[in-house]
């Protein structure tokens, strides 16, 4: 701490925050946290509110996300922090550093029944690394810079405070926050070792990068350690684009292959969840590196599982001096499956049939969207051809709702994606189900002018259900929507723009003009509901 600081909570609070960096907060207004507001407007500190509190927080995620480094939400007591608690939940999963801030009752009536009474420590506590309520208006700076170093700390994840009435609305002298201070945690260089080792001798090794090497900064570190042991490499969440698509170590649409045939399988930076059949490679030894000893999988066993700062490991496995195979022969026939897939995939990209098959949506969007764009999936089905059929060039472009699969993040995403990257394309892909859950949010990008581009697969169905369900019970229910729902139109009603499209030629043209509107704009596909993605069942 250096010095001393002096003002009412709100601007206690915002001294703590610009000491990590935060520029802005996300919200929906509520007279508990008038003081965050006041702050925030005399002293130019960024002031978003959207809908719906999860918005929010999901836009305070974008942030953290983008730009890795805290993101802030403030919510109003009661059922304004229940609101926001699905967006702290995938923020968890995430390992995303957001901070929400919550009102709370005044302390000096606690029990007597105040307006949104509630006692929400208990009801966060078990997705937040850090849940504590602020006793007193002095403690405000120092609660927030330890909350904060706690969702900095490996592995990252939300944190929560509440900020009573009566002590956010004092006035106090408090220590001031000095620079912030997060520890970093170096691996076994044993186990570390190891797993070069066992990359480098492997005669058909496969990296899968995670969300994790972005978060850590990991990016040129993993370049590095693929390129010294010439090892493919394949990506998830974030991780996509650790790689550029042009790279000769880089693969998409080969992943069948490769993690069928593969005799290593290194996991770097993400859980072996359902995405990556967890865990389960067959034959594979599997090398599983995480950021924390808290993210080691506890359901598989992996041949050596280092923890700790991931540049730090991957600079260590591009040093590897031991003794190596040559990978060129398992490089070049992943590079033939890699070759195949992709020439099957131009067809259906380019598919004139009508109604719309998804395929034909990516393939124009990857004709029109910038190197740098900010491209968001928050949807079942239709965001699943996503992950196929766009390959992000750059790292920290994509956002999705992660393996908590929470649909809503779109238009808070967005937000969040705007503020951080005024000058770049910010493109949401939704699905017709999703839209039901955020929409209403294109009223607050319209009114505070932060144009995005939103697409929405509009098949009438929700997909994911629908086709599973009539499989496995001869009918369904509880999975139709109304086909053709202008969403274009609300869109249009609340201050932005929009068309509905119904013939594939048609769709270059509507993108065209979505990314020149310079304003809220949603392009409406009318796409063929018979046209499921194949995809096995991610419930067990």
């Amino acid at each position: 701490m250096t010095g001393t600081i002096e003002g009412h909570g709100g601007e206690l609070a915002l001294a703590a925050l610009r000491a990590f960096g935060v520029t802005e907060m996300f919200t929906l207004s509520g007279g508990h946290v008038f003081p965050l507001y006041a702050a925030a407007h005399e002293s130019g500190f960024g002031l978003y509110d959207v809908r719906h509190e999860q918005s929010a927080v999901f836009a305070a995620e974008a942030v953290a996300k983008l730009r890795r480094r805290p993101g802030v939400a403030v919510l109003t007591a009661g059922p304004g922090v229940t609101n926001g608690i699905s967006g702290l939940t995938s923020a968890h999963f995430n390992g995303s550093p957001v901070l929400v801030l919550g009102g709370r009752a005044p302390a000096f009536r606690w029990g007597a029944g105040s307006l949104q009474e509630l006692d929400h420590v208990p009801l966060v506590a078990p997705v937040t690394r850090y849940a504590a309520t602020v006793a007193a208006t002095e403690s405000i700076p120092g609660e927030i810079a330890a909350a904060l170093t706690a969702a900095l700390t490996p592995h990252r994840g939300p944190v929560f405070l509440d900020l009573p009435l009566d002590v956010v609305f004092g006035t106090a002298e408090a220590a001031a926050p000095g620079e912030p201070a997060v520890a970093v945690l170096d691996a076994d260089p044993d186990e570390v070792a190891r797993a070069a080792g066992l990359l480098a001798g492997a005669d058909r090794p496969v990296i899968v990068a995670g969300s994790d090497v972005w978060a850590g900064g990991a990016v040129d570190e993993l370049r590095a350690a693929a390129e010294d042991l010439r090892v493919p490499v394949f990506a998830n969440g974030m991780g996509r684009g650790v790689l550029p698509p042009g790279h000769p170590l880089s693969f998409s649409r080969a992943r069948r292959a490769a993690l069928g045939g593969a005799d290593v399988v290194a996991v770097i930076g993400t859980p072996l969840d359902f995405r990556l059949g967890f865990g389960d490679f067959g034959d594979a030894t599997v090398i599983h590196v995480v950021d924390a000893p808290s993210q080691r999988a506890a359901h598989v066993t992996p041949a050596v599982s280092p923890a700790g700062d991931l540049r730090r490991i991957l600079t260590a496995v591009a040093g590897w001096t031991g003794p190596r195979s040559s990978h060129e022969d398992w490089i070049a026939a992943l590079r033939t499956a890699e070759d195949e897939a992709k020439a099957r995939d131009a067809a259906v990209m380019a598919a004139e049939t009508d109604p719309i098959k998804p395929a034909r949506v990516y393939g124009e969007l990857r004709r029109v969207l910038d190197p740098d764009a900010v491209t968001i999936g928050d949807g079942g089905d239709f965001v699943s051809y996503a992950g196929r059929f766009l390959e992000p060039a750059r790292p920290g472009t994509w956002l999705d709702p992660g393996p908590y699969g929470c649909l809503g993040t779109g238009l808070g995403y967005a937000m969040g994606a705007r503020v951080t990257h005024p000058g770049r394309q910010v493109c949401v892909l939704m699905g017709d189900g999703a839209a039901g859950f955020s929409l209403m949010d294109a009223e607050s990008l319209a009114r505070q002018n932060l144009p995005v581009v939103i697409v929405v697969g509009n098949n009438g169905i929700w997909g994911l259900e629908k086709h599973p369900m009539r499989a496995l019970y001869g009918y369904d229910v509880a999975a139709d929507l109304q086909p053709g729902l202008r969403y274009d139109e609300v869109v249009r009603a609340l201050g932005g723009a929009g068309e509905t499209v119904e013939k594939a030629a048609d769709l270059g043209p509507a993108l065209r003009r979505a990314f020149g509107a310079g304003v809220p704009y949603l392009v409406n596909v009318l796409t063929d509901p018979a046209d499921a993605y194949p995809r096995s069942s991610n419930l067990a």
